[in-house]
């Protein structure tokens, strides 16, 4: 199943699509939030019969998930992007948080700091928590906590992340507007391996990402597991899971401006597309 919202920020409302379609939820949930992806979402929907449809078109796109309680970030898992960042692959995942409210819609506008010279995209495949994950006894155990994948872009300020003093992760991840999300939530069962997905992204029509999940350092299942043994992961988080080679702090490419267009793609998953404004 695909999960989307749509309508202003902060009154979204709840959608399947299916097919081409789309169907109303607000008879099912009133929100795509962490109560709904807690509560077995594919069986409450099916048990629900035939929904009414719904027109979408012209409405605003939201993130599919609303009010994650956390995004965790994990650096570097791809080795192409460890090495363009001129560091070695991490031994073990890399952790850092960004703030919450950086969740926007998948078409919403990506507002570039104030003086900032080293905004930068990262495609990312997105894992959404549906069920509480505390100290899974192995990786096998992972992807059954798993309510779906979606695109993700990790919006990036180098300048804070890097070089204020003391490197500041979070500062440089925590922008407003700087995690776009969407535009669906796919359940695990659509999805199959998410190993084995295309990631690309483009600035202003120009190719600039294109790997694949399978070049992760430490995959999806790994991921989880090693994440419950520092901290509790609760339905409706968000995990996003590392970008791949190309992206602006490789010194290959500018960094993004103002009047820019982001687009980030995973098989699958859909297609976002943010311009990029003066904050």
């Amino acid at each position: 199943m695909r999960f989307m919202r749509i309508g202003p920020v902060g009154a979204e409302r709840p959608v399947l699509v299916d097919g081409g379609e789309h169907f109303d939820l607000t008879g099912v949930t009133a929100d795509i939030d962490a109560a709904f992806l807690a509560d077995d979402p594919v069986g409450r929907v099916r048990a629900a019969g035939p929904l009414p449809g719904i027109d979408v078109a012209g409405q605003r796109v939201g993130a599919p998930v609303a009010r994650p309680g956390a995004v965790l970030c994990i650096g570097q898992n791809y080795a192409a992007h460890a090495a363009e960042s001129g560091v070695a692959p991490p031994a073990e995942p890399i952790l850092f948080h960004k703030s919450p409210n950086t969740v926007v819609g998948p078409y919403d506008e990506v507002l570039v700091p104030r003086g900032s010279t080293r905004t930068d995209w990262e495609v990312e495949l997105a894992v959404v928590i549906g069920s509480r994950v505390r100290y899974l006894d192995s990786p096998a155990e992972a992807l059954a906590h798993v309510a779906g994948y979606a695109v993700s872009n990790d919006v990036s300020e180098r300048e804070y992340q890097f070089a204020d003093p003391g490197g500041q992760w979070a500062k440089g991840k925590s922008c407003e507007t700087f995690n776009p999300l969407g535009p669906w939530l796919v359940t695990p069962d659509e999805v199959g391996d998410p190993q084995a997905l295309r990631l690309r992204s483009w600035v202003n029509g120009e190719p600039r990402q294109d790997s694949r999940t399978a070049d992760m350092i430490f995959d999806v299942a790994f991921l989880i597991w090693h994440l419950s043994r520092y901290t509790v992961l609760e339905p409706g988080d968000v995990l996003n899971t590392g970008t791949p080679q190309g992206v602006a702090l490789s010194g290959r490419f500018p960094y993004l401006r103002p009047g820019d267009t982001v687009e980030v793609e995973i098989e699958g998953l859909g297609r976002q597309r943010n311009p990029l404004g003066a904050a």
